[in-house]
């Protein structure tokens, strides 16, 4: 039994049956006493009508007592004069019960006669004619103990046989009800890091097993995303690692079998170079997103002016669209301060930056523009005049390793991660990024963040002022 409690359904059928046999007891225990009471009430009440019958043929003459005690309708009852004999009927006299004095003393009221039938007992006085008279009735018990004891001997062979019954129940009704559990362990078995497109089953979904299939379903989908997730980025850095070194490779085989002058050689050095810087930013890029991911990303957050920042950033890169001709417009009317750290909201400026002068054709215009929205917000917007997003593609930009033109992103040296760490750095300071595009016309991207408090007060300040 120890050990098959150690189910939950052994566990539950023990439950049940302990409940059961409480208010199975409880139920028992009441009939009981309430038969009990009843039962002894019917006999005080027999008592009560013989003693005043008795009382009231006192009370009109000896003669009629005498008649009493052979024709009337009280079986068992005393009367002691104190001058004359005791008056007593032939059945008081068979069962020796006593005389009345002796019966007082009877604390139970209950009195067993000398062959052992027990007796309810009543006494009293009666005043007659300035005699007080002692007066005793009693009631056969007999029927009132073979009453009570079938009542024992029912509920005895009843509670138990109610309790196993209950057992048996409860352990086939906690199999029956434990059973869609049963399915659902059975099939979450078979499901592996290879089968996680399988489901639990779903009897009811209305029901606490129903809801925790769902719930788990819904758990399974979520990682069976994340697997594939996985196995999409670990194929594409794979590939995008792939590339850098195969042109290192071949660069190399080509600088070693053939014979070249200096400036050949310098040339080759320059492209392993190239390629070798190629590589250096995208192992980085997929450090830092593994950081992400484990969330160690150090950050230290501080009051940052986003419109220093933002001066800062395009300094960084105005040289990139200098060499394509393309004008930088930088708005900063106002210091805008917001509690970020200071580098990830860099870098992700620098990835929209960057991705702007990218894909706006030579001689463009770029601008960026930090100032305060109208909801109480730091807004950072980067506009281009490129060639814009389509809407199938603006769902999935952020997406590791996804490019728009899979051929021009190899030209500009993208490895499609850029938007992937601006959102996460912009999301890790509690803020978003919202993309506005047309195709043809370009696209601006903005980087939302909540004010700090000394930027909220001042702009309260300009308003009431």
């Amino acid at each position: 039994m120890l050990i098959w409690s150690n189910t939950v359904r052994m566990r539950l059928t023990l439950w049940y049956v302990a409940v059961l046999a409480i208010i199975i007891l409880v139920f028992a225990l009441g009939v009981f006493i309430f038969l009990k009471a009843g039962l002894l009430q019917q006999i005080d009440e027999h008592n009560e009508r013989d003693f005043a019958t008795v009382a009231r043929v006192v009370k009109e003459g000896p003669q009629k007592l005498f008649d009493l005690t052979t024709n009337g309708n009280v079986s068992l009852f005393r009367v002691e004069p104190g001058v004359l004999p005791p008056v007593d009927t032939d059945a008081w006299k068979r069962a020796r019960l006593g005389d009345v004095e002796s019966l007082k003393k009877t604390t139970s009221g209950w009195l067993r006669a000398a062959d052992g039938t027990p007796y309810r007992i009543k006494t009293g006085i009666i005043s007659s004619g300035g005699i007080k008279l002692p007066i005793a009735v009693a009631h056969d018990g007999l029927s009132y103990r073979q009453s009570m004891q079938s009542l024992t001997i029912i509920l005895s062979l009843a509670i138990p046989a109610a309790l196993a019954l209950a057992v048996i129940g409860g352990y086939l009704l906690a199999g029956r009800v434990l059973s869609p559990l049963g399915l659902m362990a059975s099939k979450a078995r078979e499901i592996t890091a290879e089968r996680l497109s399988e489901r639990l089953p779903v009897e009811s979904p209305d029901d606490e097993f129903g809801q925790l299939a769902m719930v788990f379903n819904d758990t399974f989908l979520r990682l069976e995303d994340s697997f594939e997730r996985l196995k999409r980025f670990t194929a594409d850095a794979s590939h995008e690692l792939r590339t850098p070194l195969t042109a290192i490779r071949s660069v190399g085989e080509v600088g070693m079998h053939n014979h070249l002058d200096a400036a050949a050689c310098r040339e080759v050095i320059g492209s392993m170079l190239e390629e070798a810087d190629r590589l250096t930013k995208l192992v980085d890029s997929l450090l830092l997103l593994s950081r992400a991911d484990a969330g160690g990303a150090p950050l230290l957050r501080e009051n940052v002016d986003l419109a220093d920042l933002t001066n800062e950033v395009c300094d960084c890169l105005l040289v990139l669209a200098e060499e394509k001709g393309q004008k930088v417009s930088v708005h900063t009317p106002q210091p805008v301060y917001a509690v970020v750290d200071r580098s990830t909201i860099g870098q992700a400026l620098i990835n929209l930056l960057d991705n702007a002068i990218k894909y706006t054709p030579a001689g463009g215009v770029i601008q960026v523009e930090t100032t305060l929205s109208g909801k109480g917000e730091a807004l950072i917007s980067v506009m281009d005049d490129g060639p814009g997003i389509a809407l199938e593609h603006r769902k999935r930009i952020y997406e590791r390793f996804y490019r728009i033109d899979q051929g021009r992103a190899r030209e500009v040296g993208g490895a499609g991660l850029g938007l992937s760490i601006a959102q996460w750095a912009v999301a890790t300071n509690n803020g978003r990024i919202v993309l506005e595009s047309s195709e043809g016309k370009g696209s601006t991207f903005s980087i939302i963040l909540p004010l700090s408090q000394q930027t909220a007060e001042k702009k309260d300040r300009m308003q009431n002022g």
